[in-house]
């Protein structure tokens, strides 16, 4: 199932394609028509051609690798890999300073006798480079064969020439930059000396390897020193600590006393106070307390102790308290005390000695870290100056270098393989020429066709029609093919007048098509139709042919029928039936004529209301109590009243018109409505809220349409007298 809808789908995608190669024939055909002509003038009617050739070896070009020092910077590379030398030497061979000197010296002209352009020359120029040799084919074609032969030999001398200059040049302007980088390559040589000479002057560099050995080594000393020092620090503590247990004092104490106790001055002044608070202590038990006796030796007393107070202060420098007993020491304490003093002084000095060993080996220790950087600092100077000479060494070879190839006259480009004249023509391949030229053109043309059909937006087919609008399709109204084109009738503006199926076409047998048009709008609702507004997007899509057959329709089958001009703007009705349009519907609005007067018979079943005289504002007189009493006589006297009303673009007559009926009838022809008119007019009938009944598609081509919407026999369709097989609408 799903492969038949897949073929189904195809088929209708193909069939598409092919209605729009037939809706441009003309213009695709004169397409094609052009290019086969001009393809065959092309074989037919040129002259023999001749074909010289060359073939020049490509040589490696080594003056670039002259100035190739160790920066590459700024240096281009392939983009592709597949880029061979020889490829870029065949743009150079077909370049335009060559082109235009070998035109200039041969002083190569056109037909008109202007100098050669560019562009024809190289139309008869090629340049191919033979895969896997370092050879390249130069060839020219000419209807002369010296003239081919001599253009081919002066191309080559041309190039070969220009090589050499190029290369010189190369080498002059290698030179030029060497000369220019010598000074400044020198001068970096120079920095390059100097940042080194600076880096070990600053860092005190003299053997940066010696200088670690040496650290290493210092750094283990001070280890051994400093647990050396520590073990001796340990034991002069663990000492002073035991002597000042036995002194009970601190040494700063025990210095300080000691000092006190040998100090001359201090102890007389110590042992007049004995002496005199003995004798006090002695007066005490014979005076009372206030005797004199006792209080001049108190007095005495205060003054010894005031003076000791004093000489203490001179001998310790401060006034911390001191008690009489420290000022007497005795042998034994004072060689402890002395002792004591002598550890404390071991244990500074050896605390001095630790600080000094753990400063040193910090200092050791910094200098051993910053040693690699400095090591990877000065390597890198060093790099930088071993470049700088190197550079220099390498500019001042390759100047010579270069001095030698500069006078060289030779280049990288040399003829294996001179143009002889040629002494046959190339061979002319007519059919291939034409057949190319049928490719072409079928090619061109269908491009242009489906271009043409692209820019075009107009709806083309039923198709279109009813997706765009999705009205109901009432009927499909054949073209009349040649069949209507074989008589000739009188235009109104350049356009045929309509013609009515039955009397001016009695054997045209698609008339029945209105008979299902009508019978459709009488299946449309349970109650009959009476007034039906028949109008278009645009104008000329056939509503009044439409109204005029449609009605003659409802006549044949014995409906009383009431056609209406409504069209107070072109009117066309009374030329179809060529009747007096001197009163017709804007008399009967505007003088309140009555119907008898003015409606006029045309065949059994079917008058005719003309327009009458146009007025200056149809709407007005449309949309009026006058028009709504007319149409309900209208009603009363006849079946159906089908008004032929103006187009939609532009008007609101239809409009008007349509809210009075029971509906509006849409016609739609194919390749004159666009999309944006179409659009518009669906808009308005959407949003006036109008009661559109369908739509007929009007003036189809059928063999332009996919099957399914009706069918006919090809022979009922051109126009014959055979009866048509069957009519429908989907």
């Amino acid at each position: 199932m799903m492969d038949y809808y897949k073929e189904h789908f195809e088929e209708i995608d193909f069939r598409k394609y092919w209605l729009v190669f037939q809706r441009r024939w003309l213009p695709a055909t004169g397409v094609f028509s052009l290019v086969v002509g001009y393809s065959f003038l092309v074989a037919f009617s040129g002259k023999p051609t001749y074909q010289a050739g060359s073939s020049i070896l490509i040589e490696s070009n080594k003056i670039p690798s002259l100035t190739d020092l160790e920066d590459s910077r700024g240096q281009l590379e392939s983009l592709a890999r597949d880029h061979t030398p020889l490829d870029t030497q065949a743009k150079i061979v077909t370049s335009v300073p060559v082109i235009q000197e070998t035109i200039t010296s041969l002083e190569l002209k056109d037909d008109e006798g202007e100098l050669l352009r560019i562009e024809d020359f190289l139309e008869k120029l090629k340049v191919v480079p033979i895969t896997g040799t370092d050879i390249i084919e130069i060839s020219y074609t000419d209807k002369e064969p010296e003239l081919a032969a001599a253009v081919v030999n002066k191309l080559v001398q041309t190039y070969i020439q220009k090589n050499i200059e190029a290369n010189r040049a190369q080498a002059a302007s290698a030179r030029k930059f060497i000369r220019q980088e010598l000074p400044s390559t020198e001068t970096a040589v120079k920095k390059a000396e100097s940042a080194l000479r600076r880096f070990k002057e600053k860092y005190k560099v003299i053997s940066l390897a010696e200088e670690a050995s040496a650290s290493v080594n210092a750094i283990a000393k001070i280890d051994e020193l400093l647990t050396e020092t520590q073990a001796n620090l340990a034991n002069a503590d663990a000492r002073a600590q035991k002597l000042q247990q036995e002194i009970n004092i601190n040494s700063g104490q025990a210095v300080s006393f000691a000092s006190l106790s040998q100090a001359p001055g201090v102890q007389t002044v110590l042992e007049e106070l004995q002496k005199t608070e003995s004798q006090l202590a002695v007066e005490q038990t014979k005076w009372q307390a206030n005797h004199p006796t006792i209080l001049n030796l108190q007095e005495q007393v205060s003054a010894l102790r005031s003076l000791l107070d004093e000489r203490i202060q001179q001998i310790n420098g401060n006034n911390q308290p001191v008690n009489l007993g420290d000022l007497q020491i005795r042998e034994l304490q004072q060689t402890l005390i002395g002792d004591a003093v002598r550890t404390q002084a071991e244990y500074f000095g050896l605390e001095q000695r630790m600080a000094q060993l753990v400063k040193s080996r910090l200092l050791h220790k910094e200098r051993a870290n910053i040693l690699p950087q400095l090591e990877q600092a000065q390597r890198e100077l060093e790099r930088r100056l071993k470049a700088a000479q190197t550079t220099y060494e390498t500019l001042l070879t390759r100047l010579q270098e270069i001095n030698v190839a500069e006078n060289q006259n030779i280049g990288n480009a040399r003829i294996v393989s001179p143009a002889l004249v040629p002494d046959k023509p190339l061979p002319a391949n007519k059919k291939l020429t034409v057949a190319a030229g049928g490719i072409v053109g079928a090619l061109l043309g269908i491009i242009l066709a489906f271009c043409l059909d692209l820019t075009d937006r107009s709806l083309k087919t039923v198709k279109e029609i009813r997706e765009l609008f999705q009205y109901t399709l009432l009927a499909v109204i054949p073209a009349l093919g040649s069949y209507g084109k074989n008589k000739k009738s009188p235009k109104i503006e350049g356009v045929p007048i309509p013609k009515v199926i039955g009397r001016d076409l009695p054997q045209f047998p698609v008339g029945d098509v209105y008979q299902i048009l009508q019978a459709n709008l009488r299946f449309l609702s349970d109650t009959p139709l009476q007034a039906i507004v028949v109008t278009s997007s645009v104008p000329r899509e056939g509503k009044s042919s439409i109204s005029a057959n449609l009605a003659t329709a409802m006549a044949q089958v014995g409906r009383r029928v009431l056609l209406v001009d409504a069209d107070m703007r072109r009117p066309t009705q009374h030329h179809i039936w060529q009747l007096n349009n001197t009163v017709g519907l804007s008399n009967l609005i505007v003088d309140q004529l009555h119907l008898e007067t003015t409606a006029q018979e045309v065949m059994p079943n079917l008058d005719v209301l003309t327009s009458g005289v146009i007025p200056p504002n149809p709407v007005s007189l449309l949309d009026s109590q006058r028009m709504s009493a007319l149409l309900d006589s209208f009603k009363s006297e006849y079946d159906v009243v089908v008004f032929d009303t103006p187009p939609l673009a532009g008007t609101a007559d239809a409009g008007v018109l349509g809210k009075l009926a029971d509906g509006i009838l849409l016609v739609v022809r194919p390749g004159m409505a666009d999309c944006n008119s179409a659009s518009a007019a669906k808009e308005f009938l959407n949003q006036s809220g109008q009661n559109v009944l369908g739509m007929v598609v009007n003036d189809v081509n059928v063999k332009r349409e996919p099957e399914g919407y009706f069918y006919y026999n090809e022979e009922s369709v051109e126009g014959s007298k055979l009866s048509p097989r069957s009519v429908s609408v989907k």
